[in-house]
């Protein structure tokens, strides 16, 4: 078993450090889990994807179930209680708590078995709901209920919480999708819930246990409560809210504590596995995406649309639809749109007859044609028509997230009510007009289908007077929704956010049965107390009111230019309002599409997905001492595998850039402890390589001899295992300077190509395919050779010398350039730092803002020059008839996209190009050298970029824009990559 150690805050009483001393101890002792108690790792899961903060006393990171029973009963023996945790993306305050936090997703994340045969799987808590559609997929299976957090959201969440999602029209909820639950009870004892008839509960009423009481105790309950459960719950079917005793009282001859413990929130037993039905997958998706001047427009077009028996119906205001248009991730919705609309609204049909599926989107648009709902209805009826549609549907709450400013957030605590969709015109109305009494504004998305949309005000709740505002909001809609026979919790739960009003909701009777519910499965209080029943005030263990002012910092680094909203000119809260944009909504814990996070895919821990450094960077710009805490040795074990893909930047709907946030806090700890001996090499990797290709070839040798390589990892820590980067003698710089002056006509001006640290002396192939290129399509080229960008130095934290080289890099080119001509290279990393991290080093530089302003990708000029004639790709190169699979650099996907690259190459005649969704390669600059770091780097690479390469022939050509990943992607399959413009030279050149 492991354990993280660390020391206590100072400020925690000497009782309480006591305790938490005991109960590690007995933990270490009776796990094989994993043990944290340090103050990072406390900090890391006190909060989830709510409005709340809670520090809890330790976390737990089981193996199995027999872990979490010691668990269980480790803290019951100390008086602490236990929260179970899977993603930890609840909305309402679920998963944290001042106990004992159990980590379910780490480890306790596998399908242990599916039948296809029966349609069900049994699968541990941990098990995320995009994993299991995947091992499902392959026998036309899938999970039905269907939530926008499926690539994160674990089985054991969703149990939790009795998660729902935009096919719950068709599918219903979690509850309905459970037949068996393995679980811990609160006296540690492991059982087996599921559907039992009268006498087989009858037989196991009489067993002298906790689980014997259940099946005698709870009959009796629901019995004697009867009048209040058939008056007391709400009519809307959609419920995620208080204990389902409505459940238990509608069977008369069977007994099903399997779902009764669905949506309990972990306050009655901890789910450990799960026996769940699978339904059939459908094989067609087809989608109306209907145009609307009003939100209230769209609404009124669901009743014609849930005439049509569809799978999903989804709003989505103006609000979301011009978030994502500011998202390169999502961007591409624009294109689709007609017009500028204030709504559309979603509606899929699935199944398995295309021309089913096509006849009733043509019956719904007719319908709302006839009865003049929207303006423009769109059909997309092909995957690739419904990709960009897909991404933003399930974004929608990432992307209201990213319009927070500093602490004025859209905040969850009235987002989740539903009432039958026949009122919901009305009642959407209603709800907006106490909006507007109340000077608020908020984002209306979700599931028209089901009557239930997540709307989102805007408050800053480090005013007291908008916590007020938001109590007031919060009482006036749960008494709204109650007009009109809804819930106040349909999918996202009860927590801290809602439980307070159960007793108003479900009224006093039936409020004590649950209550004695409660007592009957914990007496003790020990499992997630606080949630359903005898609840806070909903304004308690608020996150942003807790956090103490920020203390003076000055950073290095300009954190207003990427975004964090706030901060004075002094640095106050710069940093930290940057760090604190996460909302801990989780997409960075996503596995299997995208980049983000490349470490915790690797890993699979919250301290290495961008939310948990997020986190630790708060606590520690949170302390008296700002800047010593950035010397922690404990932060920087949280932030050492970031790997400073900048994916995050993108992907993040928040914008959360952690590689600019871990460069400054490395500064930092550099001031404090010293500039290791590598991070010097490697913040001077221009000067070694230009000093490696002058050498060549006597430079290439030591890297194959293993002696030196084996002192190369114990004197500085490069890893003997990876290959080191072959220089050329003839680099680009020499090349250019020697060769013959072109007689290609000028016709487009001057272009500056920058020569970057790395292809310049050990692929100069690519820099000379660039040039030539360049020129013939009429370009006068200018090679700017003498200057780093200072993108190496940025990633090891020596930012003084990074902002040095960049307003060298941004002087010369300023004065040697023309005003507005272009700059281009062929590296992204080192030219994508010209218009991004330049800005953050220098951002009151008018030469660094001109740069910046000016640099294009040279594919871009390329596809220029293809599409006016200029240059012409040969019809009959060798490259003819070929698959190009392609990999985006990291660095490109975040700040520009692939699209001009992938152009590029679709613009060399007679070949199919692949790009692949294969992540980050691993490499990272020189995160992949480093020894410690090798074999995560590997991992990364592994997961899904090498499995991807390797399963095409060998005809296939591997194309990657980036150095690093070149070198991985030989390194991980023994298949060359080339640069799209070496592909382009090789059809354009003459034999």
């Amino acid at each position: 078993m492991t354990i993280t150690r660390g020391e206590r805050p100072a400020h925690e009483s000497a009782e309480n450090q006591e305790l938490a001393r005991t109960l590690q101890r007995d933990l270490a002792r009776d796990l094989d889990g994993e043990v944290q108690f340090d103050d990072y790792t406390r900090q890391l899961f006190a909060r989830d994807a709510s409005m709340y903060a809670i520090t809890p006393l330790g976390v737990v990171f089981p193996r199995n179930a027999d872990d979490v029973a010691a668990a269980v009963a480790a803290a019951a023996a100390h008086q602490v209680s236990v929260v179970p945790r899977g993603a930890g993306t609840s909305l309402a305050g679920q998963t944290v708590g001042p106990g004992l936090v159990l980590d379910l997703s780490r480890y306790m994340n596998n399908i242990v078995e599916l039948d296809a045969g029966s349609g069900t799987a049994l699968v541990e808590a941990g098990v995320v709901q995009d994993q299991l559609n995947r091992a499902a997929s392959p026998w036309g299976l899938m999970f039905g209920p269907d939530t926008s957090t499926s690539n994160r959201a674990t089985i054991g969440g969703m149990i939790g919480n009795n998660s729902a999602g935009s096919g719950s029209v068709r599918h219903g909820m979690t509850i309905d999708h459970v037949r068996e639950l393995d679980v811990v009870l609160s006296d540690a004892s492991r059982v087996l819930l599921d559907r039992v008839d009268e006498a087989t509960r009858a037989d196991r009423a009489t067993r002298p246990t906790l689980e014997g009481a259940l099946y005698r105790e709870l009959p009796e309950i629901v019995r004697a409560n009867y009048a209040a459960i058939a008056d007391g719950f709400p009519a809307h079917w959609r419920r995620a809210c208080g204990y389902r005793l409505d459940r238990l009282a509608r069977e008369d001859t069977v007994f099903d504590l399997a779902k009764f413990v669905v949506g309990s929130e972990g306050t009655l037993a901890v789910a450990t596995s799960a026996l769940v039905d699978l339904v059939p997958k459908p094989s067609r998706t087809v989608i109306a995406v209907g145009h609307f001047t009003s939100v209230a427009g769209a609404i009124d077009a669901t009743q014609d649309a849930l005439a049509c028996d569809p799978a999903a119906v989804e709003l989505m205001d103006r609000t979301i639809l011009d978030l994502s248009r500011r998202k390169i991730e999502y961007a591409s919705l624009g294109d689709l749109l007609n017009g500028d609309p204030e709504a559309l609204l979603f509606v899929s049909f699935s199944g398995d007859d295309e021309a089913e599926l096509l006849g009733q989107l043509k019956r719904l648009t007719g319908m709302w044609s006839r009865n003049g709902h929207g303006y423009h209805t769109l059909r997309a009826v092909t995957p690739a028509q419904q990709a960009s549609l897909l991404k933003v549907r399930k974004a929608g709450l990432g992307l209201l997230m990213a319009a927070s400013e500093g602490t004025r957030r859209p905040l969850a605590f009235v987002e989740d009510t539903a009432v039958d969709p026949i009122h919901l015109t009305e009642y959407t109305r209603r709800f907006k007009e106490v909006l507007d009494r109340h000077e608020m504004t908020a984002g209306f998305y979700g599931h028209c289908s089901v009557g239930c949309l997540h709307i989102r005000p805007y408050l800053d709740l480090t005013d007291p007077a908008d916590v007020v505002k938001m109590r007031s909001v919060a009482v006036e809609i749960k008494d709204l929704v109650a007009e009109y026979g809804g819930v106040n919790s349909s999918e996202h739960g009860d927590g801290l956010a809602r439980s307070e009003f159960n007793r108003e909701i479900f009224g006093d009777a039936l409020y004590e049965a649950m209550r004695q519910v409660k007592r009957l499965f914990d007496p003790d209080n020990v499992l997630n107390p606080g949630k359903i029943v005898d609840a806070p005030s909903m304004t308690d263990n608020l996150r942003d009111a807790a956090l103490p002012p920020a203390e003076p910092l000055r950073t290095r680094l300009s954190f207003e230019v990427i975004g964090a909203g706030a901060g004075s000119a002094d640095g106050t809260g710069a940093m930290r309002a940057a760090a604190d944009r996460c909302m801990n909504i989780g997409l960075c814990r996503k596995s299997g599409s995208g980049t983000m996070c490349p470490s915790y895919m690797a890993t699979r821990k919250e301290e290495d997905s961008t939310r948990g450094r997020a986190a630790a960077l708060v606590k520690a710009l949170s302390e008296p001492d700002p800047r010593a805490a950035l010397g922690d040795e404990r932060l920087h074990e949280v932030l050492d595998l970031c790997l400073m893909c900048k994916a995050c930047k993108s992907e993040c709907p928040l914008g959360v850039d952690m590689a600019t946030l871990k460069s400054e806090a490395l500064s930092h700890h550099h001031d404090i402890h010293g500039v290791p001996l590598r991070s010097r090499l490697f913040g001077s990797i221009r000067f070694l390589n230009r000093l490696g290709s002058a050498t060549a070839p006597l430079s290439n040798l030591p890297g194959r001899i293993s002696l030196v390589r084996r002192l190369m990892d114990r004197t500085v820590g490069i890893a003997p295992a990876r290959p080191l980067p072959v220089f050329v003698r003839q680099n680009l710089t020499r090349w250019f300077r020697r060769r013959k002056n072109t007689t290609h006509p000028i016709t487009q001006g001057t272009v500056t190509y920058l020569a970057d640290s790395f292809t310049t002396f050990t692929e100069p192939d690519i820099g000379r395919a660039a040039v030539q290129l360049l020129e013939r399509a009429g370009w006068d080229v200018r090679l700017e050779s003498g200057v780093c960008c200072g993108r190496s130095s940025l990633s090891k934290g020596l930012v003084d010398d990074a902002k040095n080289k960049a307003r060298h890099l941004a002087d010369t080119l300023s004065k040697a350039t023309e005003a507005g001509s272009p700059v281009v290279g062929c590296e992204p990393s080192c030219l994508m730092t010209l218009r991004d991290e330049h800005l953050s080093l220098l951002p009151d530089d008018p030469a660094v803002k001109d740069i910046a302003g000016r640099v294009r990708q040279v594919e871009e000029l390329l596809v220029e020059a293809i599409d006016d004639g200029r240059l012409r790709p040969r019809e009959d190169s060798w490259l003819a008839g070929r698959t190009l699979v392609y990999h985006g650099h990291c660095h490109q996907k975040a700040e520009v996209g692939t699209a001009a690259t992938v152009a590029l190459l679709n613009r060399i005649p007679g070949v199919s190009v692949v790009e692949l969704d294969a992540g980050c390669c691993g490499m990272a600059g020189s995160f992949g050298f480093e020894s410690e770091h090798y074999d995560v780097s590997m991992t990364v690479g592994e997961d899904r970029l090498f499995p991807a390469i390797t399963a095409e022939p060998a005809e296939t050509v591997v194309v990657a824009t980036g150095v690093s990943c070149r070198q991985q992607i030989f390194h991980g399959t023994a298949r060359d990559a080339w640069h799209p413009v070496q592909l382009l030279w090789e059809a354009v050149a003459s034999e």
